[in-house]
C-alpha cells in the first residue's frame, strides 16, 4: 500500500538532507544525516509531520540510507565466519553476501530466511537470512517511526524491527535498544520491548519493559514507536501496547534515549528465544516490508 509523493515533499527532503531545511520544520539535520526533532513535543496535541520515508519500490536497495547487514562485519557482531558457533548472536544467520536473502518486487523488499544448500564453500551456516540497517547513513532523535510488514511464520523464525544508538555516547553502560517488533514462530502476537543498562545489566523489572500486541498473522501490520523526551509509546496497527517512561532519578542507566538511534529491519532464525528450526520444510520464509516512515 503506497502513498503518493508530492514534488514539494521531495524538495523539502532534499533541502533537509543538505542542512538547509526551512525553520518551520520540526527537526534539524546534524552531521548531514541525523534528524533531531525539537524537544517541545511531549504529547499528541501537535500533529506529526512526515519527514522521511522509503517505499521500497525502486527494485533495489537505496544505499544512501541502507546497508545490508553482515553478521561478521557489522558494528554489533564482528566475528570471523569460521568462528560462528562461538557466539550466541550468530544463530540469527544474517548474511550480507547472499543475493537470495534480499529481494524486491515493484512494491516491497523481501527479507528471506532460507536453507543454506552449500555449507562447505564460503558460509558454513545451515541457514541464511536477510536484513538491512541505517547505521552511519540515517538516524534520528525523537519522533514516530512506523514500518508496515507482513511476516511468514516458521518454527525458529524471529523477524525483528528495532533500533540502537548511533553514537553510544555513554561509556561503560548499555546505550539502549528499542524493539519495535519481534515475532516468534507462528505466534499471533508480537513483542515490543525497551532495553537499557537498567534492565539488561542491573536486571531491574520496574518500570515494565515489554508487552505484546495482537497482529494479523497472514496480513500486513504497522509497527511503531513514538519517542518523546520522557517516554516511549509502542503500538501495533495504531493500538498502544505499552508506554515506557523516563524515571529522572535513575539517570542514564534507565534513560539513555536522549541521543540519536538508527533502524534495523531483519529476518532471523533460531536463537535461545524462538528455538531451533524444527521444520526446515517451512523455508524459505519472507519478511515482506512495504514501507518505513519517520514522523516528527
Amino acid at each position: 500500500m503506497k502513498r503518493s509523493k508530492s514534488l514539494t515533499f521531495g524538495l523539502l527532503t532534499v533541502l533537509s538532507i543538505m542542512g538547509c531545511s526551512p525553520s518551520t520544520k520540526p527537526y534539524e539535520v546534524v552531521d548531514g544525516y541525523i534528524f533531531v526533532q525539537k524537544e517541545e513535543r511531549r504529547n499528541e496535541t501537535t500533529p506529526w509531520e512526515l519527514v522521511w520515508e522509503d517505499d521500497f519500490d525502486k527494485g533495489q536497495l537505496d544505499t544512501t540510507h541502507w546497508t545490508r547487514i553482515g553478521l561478521f562485519t557489522s558494528p554489533q557482531w564482528k566475528l570471523p565466519v569460521e568462528r560462528w558457533q562461538e557466539h550466541k548472536a550468530c544463530f540469527r544467520y544474517i548474511s550480507a553476501t547472499d543475493d537470495r536473502v534480499v529481494k524486491f518486487d515493484e512494491d516491497n523488499i523481501y527479507l528471506r530466511g532460507i536453507v543454506n544448500d552449500d555449507t562447505r564453500n564460503g558460509d558454513p551456516r545451515p541457514f541464511l537470512t536477510g536484513g538491512i540497517y541505517t547505521w552511519n547513513k540515517f538516524a534520528f532523535q525523537y519522533g514516530r517511526i512506523e514500518v508496515r510488514a507482513k511476516l511468514d511464520p516458521a518454527y525458529g523464525a524471529w523477524p525483528a524491527i528495532w533500533m540502537m544508538s548511533e553514537k553510544e555516547i555513554y561509556p561503560n553502560q548499555h546505550n539502549g535498544e528499542m524493539d519495535i517488533m519481534e515475532r516468534l514462530n507462528h505466534d499471533a502476537f508480537a513483542y515490543q520491548t525497551t532495553h537499557n543498562h537498567w534492565t539488561i545489566t542491573l536486571k531491574q523489572e520496574t518500570p515494565k519493559k515489554y508487552d505484546t500486541g495482537k497482529i494479523k498473522p497472514d496480513d500486513y501490520n504497522v509497527y511503531s514507536v513514538s519517542w518523546y523526551p520522557d517516554k516511549l509509546v509502542y503500538a501495533i496497527n495504531g493500538v498502544e501496547t505499552i508506554t515506557y517512561p523516563k524515571v529522572p532519578e535513575l539517570g542514564t542507566h534507565q534513560w539513555p534515549f536522549d541521543q540519536p538511534f538508527y533502524l534495523f529491519i531483519d529476518q532471523q532464525l533460531e536463537g535461545s528465544w524462538p528455538g531451533k528450526v524444527t521444520h526446515p520444510e517451512e523455508l524459505p520464509i519472507d519478511m515482506v516490508v512495504d514501507w518505513a516512515r519517520l514522523y516528527q
